[in-house]
């Protein structure tokens, strides 16, 4: 099952150069990194990054992040995944620009 994480360009470009991450300043916050699942993550992306362009869409397999990887009741009580150490970048699947269209942002054709 793959899970997804949406940053900013400057959080992924961080992450690429550095090889892991602890994510974004409200991971930090938070002290673990925020995860959605593929039914959660398009409204995430409304919530949370309304009007941002310049993303990018993240996906890993649970599988690969072990006993780290919580399920944790969030957003109306549904279960999200959070991941309690850093994100290595071997730990992701693939990614993608997530563009802003007119309606909201772009999701790639299999999440849809």
């Amino acid at each position: 099952m793959l899970i997804y994480k949406i940053f900013r360009r400057p959080e992924w470009n961080a992450l690429v150069a550095a090889g892991e991450s602890l994510g974004a300043p409200v991971d930090l916050a938070d002290g673990y990194i925020h995860f959605s699942t593929a039914q959660q993550v398009m409204e995430t992306a409304a919530k949370h990054f309304a009007g941002e362009g310049d993303l990018v869409l993240v996906a890993c397999d649970v599988t690969q992040l072990g006993d780290a990887l919580k399920w944790e009741p969030s957003r109306g009580g549904a279960l999200f995944p959070h991941l309690y150490r850093p994100l290595r970048l071997s730990d992701v699947v693939w990614d993608t620009s997530l563009p802003l269209g007119a309606t909201g942002h772009i999701f790639p054709q299999a999440l849809i």
